[in-house]
This record gives structure tokens, sequence and C-alpha cells, in this order.
């Protein structure tokens, strides 16, 4: 009986070593701002996985009037979205045609009485995938979710691009 012990635990050891060793052999490096408490993408291999995004002011706020940023609809929202998307992957040396997978997260919009948009995501969403000068499409999964972490937020978009060889 110890002897058939020491057996399953040396086979436990050993798939354990060889599984790490097979996560040793690829390359992981972290973009993210120094002060950021996550990475904005990681690359692991070829694969580049992008965080959630979320837009940037179309009127940024201004103080002196007392009046706060804009964001716009889920339209504006998903264009801004998608043009960080794009910003992020070029800095890395992709397009968004190499863009793999996406997640898209819509909160109900007050607008809308409350109803995600996905007309106008989509509307956006297709000046940057499926055109003829950048016909490749990710597979792609869009929800309705009850809130995003900023308050004012329509959108979020996760996506994964691979470099290919």
């Amino acid at each position: 009986m110890r002897l058939k012990s020491i057996v399953c635990s040396a086979l436990i050891a050993g798939g354990m070593a060889a599984a790490a060793q097979a996560q040793g052999g690829i390359a992981v490096k972290r973009i993210a701002e120094p002060k950021a408490k996550f990475s904005t993408a990681v690359w692991a291999g070829d694969t580049l996985y992008v965080a959630g995004q979320m837009a940037s002011p179309v009127t940024p706020a201004d103080a002196a009037k007392g009046t706060p940023a804009s964001y716009g609809d889920t339209k504006a929202q998903t264009m801004s979205v998608l043009t960080k998307i794009q910003s992020i992957l070029k800095d890395q040396g992709l397009t968004m045609g190499d863009v793999v997978q996406m997640t898209v997260f819509l909160a109900g919009d007050p607008a809308s009485g409350g109803k995600m948009d996905f007309a106008g995501m989509n509307d956006t969403y297709s000046k940057f995938f499926g055109t003829a000068e950048q016909p490749n499409r990710p597979t792609r999964a869009a929800v309705q979710v009850a809130g995003l972490a900023a308050s004012w937020g329509l959108v979020e978009i996760v996506v994964v691009a691979a470099r290919s060889k």
C-alpha cells in the first residue's frame, strides 16, 4: 500500500512539473500604466488579451460652468471604445483584423427605458468589422448587464487578438 502511495505521489508530482514546464514555455508580457491596478492588455505568446474598455467623454467636464462630462449614447460610446481598442492594438503591432474574440457588455440606457441598445452598438460595430477594408469578423457575445463600473457607462468591450504567423 505504501509503494502504491509513493508511485501515485511521484506521478502527480511529475504531472505538475510537466504542466509547470509547459506553462513556462509561453512568454507573458503585461502592458499597464505604472500606477494602474490592472493591465490594459497582456500578451501570452502570440495572443493579446485586452481588458474591458469603456468610453472617453464626448464632451469633457467643464468645472468653470459646473457641467459634467457627457459620454453620449450607446452608438457614441461604442465608437469611443472601439477606437480605444484599435489604438491599443496598433501600439502592439496589431489591427482590428487580428481580433478573434469579443465580449460586449451593454447596460440599459435610461433614454431607452432601461433597455440595452443592441442595434446602436451593432451599427457602430459594423463600421470596424466585416467591411471591404477589414473583412475579418471575430466571434462575439453581447449581453445586457445590470450596470457597469462607471455609472455613465453603457458599453464595455473586452477583446482577444492573435498575431498571425
